[in-house]
């Protein structure tokens, strides 16, 4: 019995050994593979809901087969706005005032009027009967022909709504009124002529040629694209910081109307970089940033921004994708529980949140390190024309706690210039650059003397010009006990003097 135990005990240590083995063997691949550079995936992205009909679950396609039969019905039936009633008080009180101001001399002529007035009333009554039936007729035809008038060119974000007319986008349109009302059809159906009599009433139509609050196009802008094609729209709320900014933009209702008025002004401009194809990107990015942003003590900012998000959130269904916030402070967890309640579950759901030390990792997940200003810790610059198509593709580098890895950007030729971007995702490194000539008996140069960098930094450019052969080494040394993400880029283009 002791010897079968002793040989059963024998065998579990050797499975055990074996097992911890292989676990090592696993973890040594893949060291080996984070120290090695590699294009940066895009797996962590996300995709739009399909908009072709093939994709649509059979409830979704019913859904949006009745919503269009609602819709051709109300166009061919005048019936998609509100009637204008007419303004017959008005024109009557416009009357009597009128009869008010007629001048004393009218008076000697009441008496022939007065005679005129009474032998019409003698006249037989089949004659007046006669041309009062003429009269009505001819008004009544006038109605019937002013009720003839439909406008089969209703259209919204430029695309036909008429679905007899076949137009490629207009079950792109109407798919997302269903979405925001979770494929009910007589809701999304409302919701659709409450958004078309809003922007009637409105005139958000023509609101693209006006010329409203130039002090915030620092406000928000639209900026590059994610890693699906969505054009990226920058919402930055630090420069309310500013107390003279912030009053002429929020101090007054009449201030704030102004606001909204010109955030639908920017949303139809983002509108307008969509493509609204079953095949195309229909959907935009917004990223909110929130550093030095005025607080929810703000009476007035919390107003415009309750009023905002409605409004969009009204009139503008299903056209962002992703809401990221970034640099978020303490108090937005209170603001979020005060419009919490007026979100709908759909848009929550697209809703991320990154405090300040997690803004570049963010938005790496949604945007490619090329497409993110360098201000959130990506590469892109303003009028920047070294990196562009194959050449702005950026890799990385994984960097284990303890170790320094090395990147090597080739000089073959004399008289070349290197490029190179370069950011560590929190930094807390040292490094140092190189030009290491390939004769052995030149010596290395110093571009960039070591140093530690700390958490604060940004990216980095540099550029070297080779006089020899050789190689430009980055040298970068994780000294933190956290594994760091490198990213960068380099291109090797011959000087002008040597052409």
């Amino acid at each position: 019995m002791t010897v079968e135990v002793k040989a059963e005990e024998t065998q579990m240590a050797e499975v055990l050994a074996s097992e911890e083995e292989a676990a090592k063997k696993v973890e040594k691949e893949a060291d080996e593979t984070d120290s090695k550079p590699r294009v940066v995936e895009k797996s962590s992205s996300y995709k739009e809901e399909s908009n072709f009909l093939s994709d649509l679950k059979e409830f979704e396609k019913k859904a949006l087969i009745d919503l269009k039969a609602k819709l051709e019905e109300a166009i061919l039936g005048n019936s998609l706005y509100k009637k204008e009633e007419p303004k017959k008080n008005q024109k009557a009180s416009e009357g009597s005032a009128e009869e008010k101001e007629k001048p004393v001399e009218e008076e000697e002529g009441k008496e022939e009027k007065d005679t005129e007035k009474s032998a019409e009333e003698s006249k037989p009554e089949g004659e007046e009967n006669e041309k009062g039936g003429e009269k009505e007729e001819n008004t009544n035809a006038g109605v019937e022909e002013r009720s003839e008038e439909i406008d089969r060119d209703i259209s919204l974000w430029g695309v036909p709504l008429l679905p007899s007319k076949g137009a490629e986008g207009t079950d792109v349109v109407l798919l997302k009124f269903l979405r925001a009302r979770e494929f009910k059809v007589n809701e999304a159906f409302e919701m659709l002529k409450k958004t078309l009599q809003w922007r009637k009433d409105s005139k958000i139509d023509s609101v693209l040629d006006e010329e409203l609050c130039v002090d915030l196009r620092s406000a928000a802008y639209v900026y590059g694209v994610d890693r699906e094609g969505h054009p990226v729209c920058y919402n930055v709320f630090g420069v309310f910081e500013s107390e003279e900014l912030y009053q002429k933009t929020f101090g007054t209702e009449e201030k704030r109307s102004h606001f909204l008025r010109w955030r639908c002004q920017l949303m139809e401009k983002s509108i307008q970089k969509l493509d609204m194809k079953p095949s195309g990107v229909s959907s935009l990015l917004h990223v909110n940033d929130l550093k030095n942003s005025p607080g929810p003590s703000k009476k007035e900012l919390r107003i415009a921004t309750k009023q905002a998000v409605g409004l969009l959130q009204d009139n503008y269904p299903e056209l962002v994708a992703k809401n990221i916030f970034i640099n978020v402070p303490f108090w937005y967890y209170a603001l979020n529980a005060l419009l919490s309640p007026f979100l709908t579950q759909r848009t929550k759901s697209k809703i991320v949140i990154a405090r300040p030390a997690k803004v570049t990792e963010t938005l790496l997940k949604y945007i490619p390190a090329e497409e993110i200003p360098v201000q959130y810790g990506g590469f892109k610059r303003e009028n920047d024309f070294e990196f562009y198509g194959d050449d702005s593709s950026v890799s990385e580098l994984v960097l284990k706690p303890g170790v320094a890895e090395t990147i090597e950007i080739p000089a073959a030729e004399v008289d070349s210039t290197l490029i190179w971007d370069l950011t560590v995702l929190g930094w807390e490194v040292n490094y140092k650059e190189e030009f290491v000539p390939s004769d052995e008996g030149s010596y290395t140069i110093i571009v960039q003397k070591g140093k530690k960098m700390g958490s604060q930094e940004g990216p980095l450019r540099n550029t070297y010009r080779s006089n020899e052969p050789g190689k430009v080494v980055l040298t970068i040394e994780n000294t933190s006990n956290k594994k760091k993400r490198v990213l960068y880029r380099y291109k090797t283009k011959k000087s002008a003097a040597s052409f």
